[in-house]
Formats: structure tokens, sequence, C-alpha cells
């Protein structure tokens, strides 16, 4: 199977364009199969393997090869749809005529409540930015505009000056797929921004420099750059570990949720396409289930 492999993972680069990280992905995934085919299943060597010979059968026993070494769900269904594209190329090459991986069910993947934080570290956060100087303002203003917007990084920095309404406490966002929408921020945010735009101007040199967020050259900063910022801020504050600017988003998220508000109002806030993303972002704790229920159950 090495020339075949070989054959598919130049597909993947130069017919399809994909990405180097994704066809190392594709080739580690692939060599993993072939090793447990020679070894495991078929017991033969690398050179005396058949491709007729992959059935359906083989692609389930690989599965439960990876779930006795402890893999993830979801790493068993990346390697599972890397053997459907390998295969489905070969049935295009004349190789094989059929796909044995595609009659195997997805692993489910496990369902992982969102981190949540407290509105006490969310105000402890913003709080980190150090307020006398520039791009202390701009930052305690990018962290307020997370939380009070539920804005992804992405959106963030790819905010001008033009999508802000201060007045009306309105910004125009481009979201996932070009699609545009307009989220309300609070009293808060609208402060950080103002003390924020007022000294913008020092260091932006360039007229045509639209952006709201910028470094200290004065160009528009990076998502990387945020992120980067962000982490330092949760270590300034001692704050626990595994808090992301995505945090802030499920966040904002459930706090609108858990003080009562409408779960499709909540999915046009975030740019959700699916009410059920919305749903993976938010939950609510024990306490207020158990609240709900005695308030709404007739023998509570």
């Amino acid at each position: 199977m090495k020339n075949e492999i070989g054959d598919f993972l130049d597909y993947l680069t130069y017919e399809r364009n994909v990405s180097v990280n994704t066809v190392g992905a594709y080739r580690n995934d692939l060599e993993s199969f072939v090793s447990f085919l020679c070894n495991d299943y078929m017991v033969l060597g690398r050179d005396q393997l058949d491709l007729g010979r992959v059935d359906h059968l083989a692609v389930r026993s690989y599965l439960a090869h990876l779930a006795r070494r402890k893999l993830s769900r979801s790493s068993m269904a990346r390697h599972l749809s890397a053997l459907r594209s390998f295969f489905k190329y070969l049935m295009r090459e004349a190789v094989v005529e059929t796909n044995p991986a595609r009659s195997v069910a997805t692993p489910r993947r496990e369902k992982h409540l969102p981190a949540v934080m407290q509105t006490s570290e969310v105000a402890l956060l913003i709080e980190q930015p150090d307020g006398s100087e520039k791009l202390g303002l701009r930052d305690r203003a990018f962290l307020e505009l997370l939380y009070a917007s539920g804005l992804r990084i992405s959106e963030l920095v790819g905010i001008d000056l033009d999508d802000l309404e201060l007045r009306a406490r309105l910004v125009k966002v481009h979201g996932k797929g070009s699609k545009e929408r307009i989220v309300p921020f609070g009293s808060k945010a609208e402060e950080a921004l103002r003390a924020w735009i007022s000294v913008r101007g020092e260091l932006v040199h360039d007229p045509d420099e639209q952006a709201l967020l910028v470094n200290y050259r004065g160009e528009r900063i990076t998502a990387r750059s945020v992120r980067r910022l962000f982490d330092g801020y949760i270590r300034k504050a001692a704050l626990r570990s595994g808090i992301s600017p995505h945090t802030m988003r499920h966040s904002f998220a459930t706090h609108l949720l858990n003080a009562g508000a409408d779960l499709r109002a909540i999915q046009e806030l975030l740019g959700h396409a699916s009410l059920s993303t919305t749903q993976k972002y938010t939950h609510l704790n024990d306490w207020q289930l158990i609240e709900v229920y005695k308030k709404a159950h007739p023998r509570g």
C-alpha cells in the first residue's frame, strides 16, 4: 500500500490543495492502519498486503484496536474519515471496487460541557490591563467587547472604526461565511472603547488604517496576538487554567441564558446558523436546574 498512500497524499497536496498539516495527519493515520493490518489483523508481511482483502470487518477491527489503545472517540472518527477518503480515492483510480470504510458507523463523539467563567472571574480578568498605558486601554477595550458581545477572535480583530455605533452601543460583525450581524454591547464596553479610541490616533500614522484594534506599530492586530495577550492576563490574574478567548464567548451565552434570555435571541447574537450549535455553548448549573424544577413542578 506504500505506493497507493503516496499517490493519495500527492493527490491531496497538488489537486486538492490540502494543508501540509492535514496531509501529515492523513499519512500518520494511514500508516497506522497499514501497521495494524500487517501486524495484528492479517498477520502478513507488508509487501504481501492485498487491498482487495480489506473489508468493513477489517476497518471495524481497526477501530476496536484504537479503542483498546485508549484513543478518544474524536481521534477514532478522524482515523475513519482518513480511511474513507483514501478508499474513495482508490475507487476513483479503479484500484478497489468498494469502499470498506463507508459502511462503518462513525464513533459518537464525547459531549463536553464548555468551560464557563464566573462573573467575578470575568471582572478580575478585565481589570488586569494597565489603564495608564495606551496599549493597556486597547486591551481593556477588547476584553470588555469580547465579553459584552460574545465575539469570536476573528470577528474581534476584523472590526473597523466604521463598524462601531458608540452612541447606540452597536457593532457590525463580519462572521463566518461572510455573514454580517449587528450585536449590542453595554455601558462598560462603551466606556472602554471611548477611552481606547481617544488615544488610538497616537499610534496610527496611516490615514487609511481603519482597524479598531491596532498593535504598537499602528497596524491591525492579529488574532494570534490577541490570544497571546489574553493568556498573559489570565496568568496575571492567577485564574484557573483552560480559560481561552472562546471561554468568554461561552460565558457570554451562558450568563445571558441563566438571566432568562431567550435561546433563539442568543443564537442571533452569536451568529449561529443552527440552534443546536447554540445549545452546546450554554448550560445550566445543577443548583439552577434544581431551582427551576422546584418552581415549575406541581409537586416540587
